[in-house]
């Protein structure tokens, strides 16, 4: 029987779900996390404690483990392990995407640097070392431009400007933000122009150094700022043939530039006038409980194809299901502590809806973007074309409310 090392981070969404496709596959699992997640528990060989935070010592630490284990597979979930699966996988003589190209993916600023080398469509950008450079480098920009934070997921830390004025305080708070979430203080920020337009997700499969585009998501909210809470993804997605044939190039041409080789991608892009620009790739597949939203073949999970696509085990069909599906990521409307979810039931009932998942427990406490990172659950529903789908998911989320004591 096959066995996988599963790097799975200890407050990660998906742990059940890749345990869940590795017992379809009658695959082994033995998880790899930072700290136990009470999810993992149904691992077949349990669970090996590594530091996620070191991939060095985390890597090591997998290998002497498979100096008494066979391992055929060392996977990563989230990006918090991506680049322990790519050193241990390389130690261990398994297919996997060269550490090099994990570190540029795990760095904005060496993405940008990378992409820009290899001529890949992108925001014009500035790293800044010195928060003295700001303003002439806004100035070279031309506002608006968005600051990011070089090493942070997810949106967090990502905020717009509109006036030079607002620039020293924007910058000051990303950087409170990356080093609240332990980040050195000196670390650069990221200065990009911004790029108007409708903005897609990507999911795709690197096979052999090839990309296969799994699904393209639309993001029908728009996303202008000053942050950038992602809400509804649907496929398929609604553009014209052009624009996406022009998302499949950039994304291809990404994931080549910077050396992606071996399993998943997810990749978000900025649409406009035909033309499709990059703004981030990562190693990993889509993040939260999104990836409950594809299908594929028969029924086939994401999950499912990314353990298959490590293991080098058969893929039949790459086709989604569903005619059409999507996920709404539910957003937090204001800091405080979570009282009460009510309308789950009757959000449950709309039709068209496959499911509604809340994901922080009463009593925990909210922090919206752009310092925090999490949702407050997720809707999913399927239909016989996005339009049904989107409808479906707004009016799920308008059945829903939301109890929060303000701090």
């Amino acid at each position: 029987m096959a066995h996988v090392v599963l790097l799975l981070h200890s407050e990660s969404y998906r742990a059940a779900d890749f345990l869940q496709a590795a017992r379809q596959l009658g695959v082994d699992i033995t998880v790899a996390s930072d700290r136990r997640n009470p999810a993992a528990s149904d691992a077949e060989d349990g669970v090996l404690e590594v530091h996620l935070a070191n991939p060095e010592v985390a890597a090591s630490a997998i290998v002497e483990y498979a100096g008494d284990t066979v391992v055929d597979a060392v996977v990563a979930v989230d990006d918090q392990g991506v680049a322990t699966a790519a050193l241990a996988s390389e130690q261990l003589g398994l297919p996997h995407n060269p550490p090099p190209a994990i570190t540029a993916t795990r760095n904005k600023a060496d993405m940008r640097r990378r992409l820009a080398a290899a001529r890949v469509r992108q925001p014009d950008f500035e790293v800044l070392k010195s928060d003295g450079d700001a303003l002439m480098a806004a100035a070279r920009l031309g506002l608006p431009v968005v600051v990011k934070p070089v090493s942070l997921s997810a949106s967090q830390g990502v905020i717009r400007v509109e006036r030079t004025d607002d620039l020293p305080a924007t910058i000051g708070r990303t950087r409170s933000i990356a080093q609240a979430q332990g980040r050195d203080p000196r670390e650069p920020v990221l200065l990009e122009r911004f790029v108007p337009g409708a903005e897609v997700a990507v999911e795709g499969l690197m096979r052999g150094g090839s990309l296969e585009i799994l699904a393209i998501f639309d993001k029908p909210d728009p996303l202008d700022g000053p942050f950038f809470e992602e809400t509804i993804y649907v496929t398929p997605s609604r553009l014209t043939p052009a624009t996406q044939r022009s998302i499949r190039a950039v994304t291809a041409a990404a994931a080549k530039a910077l050396g992606l080789s071996e399993g998943p991608i997810h990749a978000e892009l900025r649409t406009g006038d035909g033309n499709a620009w990059l703004l981030e790739i990562a190693a990993r597949s889509i993040g939260g409980l999104c990836a409950r939203s594809l299908r594929f073949g028969l029924g086939v999970s994401l999950e499912q194809l990314i353990l298959r696509q490590a293991l080098d085990l058969p893929i039949h069909d790459l086709g989604l299901t569903d005619a059409a599906a999507g996920v709404m990521m539910l957003p937090i409307p204001q800091a405080g502590r979570l009282r009460a979810v009510h309308g789950v039931d009757q959000a449950r009932a709309v039709d068209g809806v496959a499911g509604v998942e809340i994901t922080i427990s009463q009593g925990q406490e909210l922090v919206p973007l752009p310092e925090g990172s999490r949702y407050l659950g997720f809707v999913f529903a399927r239909g016989q074309d996005p339009e049904e789908v989107e409808a479906a998911l707004r009016a799920a989320h308008a059945e829903l409310t939301f109890e929060i004591t303000p701090n």
